[in-house]
């Protein structure tokens, strides 16, 4: 079986470091570089369940895409969810490796797991990036849908295909609108309204959308979006990344079992709605 230091490596292989963005947070947080690895966990976020999940499956690595520090802290104290997590991972002897924008950036990335669950055959990045020669890495993906459909029906398959939350998908614009084109992001992309616009899709698939950008966008006569949960828009990553370590496993003879977690850690969980207004009139005596 492996030591940690190479699984870390082969992980690093698919998603260097050195392409996160400089604010974040990636890498390995904790694990011995020589315990041997014999299972490992991939998830979307760190939090508590996710690693008593980890403890119960006897894992030995927990792999995530959302980092635990990503401001870094000056201490792990026991008293903190972040803190109970450290404590919680290294009293059960795993390791947490962390692989968030490098991840967002790779060829393949987070964006083109969300696009192969949407049935969209990527054509370019989004947003390329500038040290790729090949030009296939960078942010977010322009893709094509096999035949053109209505915005609505686009939206109902989005809502079909990602993994279910609360919220569900919202959609902007005219429902009966032709899509022929989309750009996804997994994850928050309304900072890239300006790169989708000079793309000239017809829709833009993401998360964490706001008022105000979507608002001007559509009256300007700009592309329609759908609007889907952080976490249903990067869950999609966790199964690509397990199949590329799990032929990476199979490769190298390391005989990994490699899981995804079960759990929907969107941390919103209930969506309220008013009750349908009567339609009928009543009449009071007086």
């Amino acid at each position: 079986m492996p030591a940690l230091q190479e699984v870390i490596a082969a992980l690093d292989g698919l998603w260097p470091a050195d392409r996160a963005e400089s604010w974040d947070a990636v890498g390995t947080v904790c694990g011995d570089p020589q315990a041997p690895v014999t299972r490992v966990l991939f998830a979307v976020d760190p939090v508590g369940d996710v690693v008593e999940e980890a403890v119960k499956l006897g894992a030995d690595l927990l792999v995530t895409h959302h980092p635990l520090y990503l401001r870094g802290t000056s201490t792990v104290a026991a008293d903190t969810f972040k803190g109970r997590v450290v404590h919680t991972l290294i009293k059960n002897d795993i390791a947490l490796h962390v692989a968030h924008t490098n991840a967002d950036r790779a060829d393949p990335g987070v964006s083109d797991a969300l696009a192969g669950a949407l049935g969209l055959r990527v054509t370019a990045p989004l947003v390329p990036d500038a040290t790729d020669p090949a030009g296939r890495r960078g942010l977010g993906r322009v893709c094509e849908l096999d035949a053109p459909m209505t915005l609505r029906a686009f939206a109902e398959l989005a809502a079909a295909r990602l993994p279910h939350t609360a919220q569900g998908v919202r959609t902007a614009g005219d429902p009966e609108r032709e899509v022929r084109t989309v750009a996804v992001c997994g994850g928050s992309g309304d900072s890239l309204f300006a790169e989708v616009r000079a793309a000239g899709v017809d829709v833009f698939v993401t998360a964490d959308l706001r008022h105000h950008p979507v608002s001007e966008a559509v009256q300007s006569g700009g592309p329609a979006f759908v609007d889907a949960a952080h976490w249903a828009t990067e869950r999609p990553w966790c199964d690509m990344a397990a199949a590329q370590l799990d032929q990476i496993s199979d490769r190298k003879g390391w005989g990994l079992r490699v899981h995804v977690s079960s759990l929907v850690t969107d941390p919103w969980t209930q969506l309220s709605l008013p009750s349908p207004v009567p339609t009928h009139s009543t009449e009071r005596s007086v």
